[in-house]
């Protein structure tokens, strides 16, 4: 039997991550997209709360506390306040995350103590090929052996690479044979080259373009070693945490629609009284709701051990198209001020036109 109720201490982190979107994250959001640079001091709170730190193994100093129901509250949440400054503070999932679940013993105890410290450290994930018709599931990008059989070689092309500045290794997915797998890269490899990238949305996220011309890694960079890694996994993952930040472009975009709809009068009365207004908003809501529940089905099977794929498309799939709506849909409601980048549904709506383009952009 499905049981969406949280538990007590879900809805403790909850309303502890909301509080925090609202006081900290929302009060900046503007400035950060119009400056294109994250907060800092914004980050290193979250980075307090250990929102991902909590998710890693206990042997290795986390919590050992991984929920994708938790994880995916928590997204909805973050990116309720924003979900540029949302990504950044998640981005440390991108590596850790599958780092601690299909790593190597070595691996782990080299790479996830860099989460675990003082410090915010973001992480880095390649998966998206910037190509027509590119299929996250066959990566074009291509690990080969290399001549000496010390190690592979990499070569190929991503884009959308969350890159802010730290000393994390970015997850890089390439086909090795006709598999696709895991490597760790150093951002200082040798034939790495990233180019900074420059989206409508999302802007206050450092992200990248990568070209990889014969990088070489050692026979440890392999996620997971000989066993490798599970990249359908890791990709539905990605689709249950952007599913459920989508959800939380499109509630912050319909609560203030609602609001203003409820205070702006129209030839004596408020318009939300307007039946035409008055059914918008019962739409965004339905749909928001209906968004949040697939998301969490996708979300408990993986919990589960169950296979979610299927769940998880499905859920990105109605939020893709939902918050776009409701973000275009509140920016109507506000009529010219909606217009005005003063006003944040003209922000909620180009982040939301994102989303039909990103791919694993943050993990549960």
């Amino acid at each position: 039997m499905i049981d969406f109720q949280p538990s007590e201490e879900q809805e403790l982190v909850q309303e502890t991550v909301r509080q925090f979107a609202e006081n900290e994250i929302r009060p900046v959001a503007r400035e950060c997209d119009e400056n294109g640079k994250l907060p800092g001091d914004v980050l290193a709170q979250a980075h307090e709360l250990g929102l991902v730190a909590n998710a890693l193994p206990e042997a290795h100093g986390g919590g050992g506390e991984r929920s994708a129901v938790l994880g995916a509250l928590i997204a909805e949440e973050l990116a309720w306040g924003d979900l540029a400054i949302a990504l950044g503070i998640l981005s440390p999932a991108l590596a850790a995350l599958p780092i601690a679940q299909y790593g190597t013993e070595a691996q782990r105890a080299a790479e996830l103590p860099r989460w675990l410290g003082g410090t915010p450290v973001p992480g880095s994930l390649a998966l998206v090929e910037p190509h027509f018709g590119a299929d996250p599931f066959r990566p074009e990008t291509t690990a080969t052996r290399a001549d000496d059989g010390d190690g592979f070689v990499l070569d190929g092309r991503k884009c959308m690479v969350p890159w802010q500045d730290g000393d994390g290794p970015v997850l890089v997915f390439a086909t090795e044979g006709e598999t696709p797998q895991g490597f760790l890269v150093p951002r200082d490899a040798e034939g790495l080259e990233a180019t900074p990238s420059d989206y409508m949305g999302i802007r206050a996220l450092p992200t990248a373009d990568l070209v990889l011309d014969r990088v070489r890694v050692p026979e440890g960079a392999r996620l997971g070693g000989a066993a490798g890694s599970d990249l359908g996994e890791t990709i539905a993952r990605g689709r249950v945490a952007l599913a459920a930040l989508g959800v939380g472009v499109a509630r912050a975009a319909f609560e203030i629609a609602r609001d203003y709809a409820r205070e702006r009068e129209a030839f004596g009365v408020k318009i939300a009284q307007k039946q035409a207004i008055a059914f918008k908003l019962a739409d965004m809501a339905i749909e928001i709701d209906g968004c949040r529940l697939l998301t969490w089905e996708a979300a408990w099977r993986l919990d589960r051990g169950a296979e979610a794929l299927r769940e998880a498309t499905l859920a990105i799939s109605q939020v893709r198209k939902v918050a776009l709506e409701v973000a275009d849909g509140a920016v109507q409601v506000l009529g010219g001020h909606g217009y005005i980048r003063e006003y944040l549904p003209e922000q909620q709506l180009r982040n939301a036109r994102g989303l039909s383009a990103f791919e694993c952009l943050a993990l549960v």
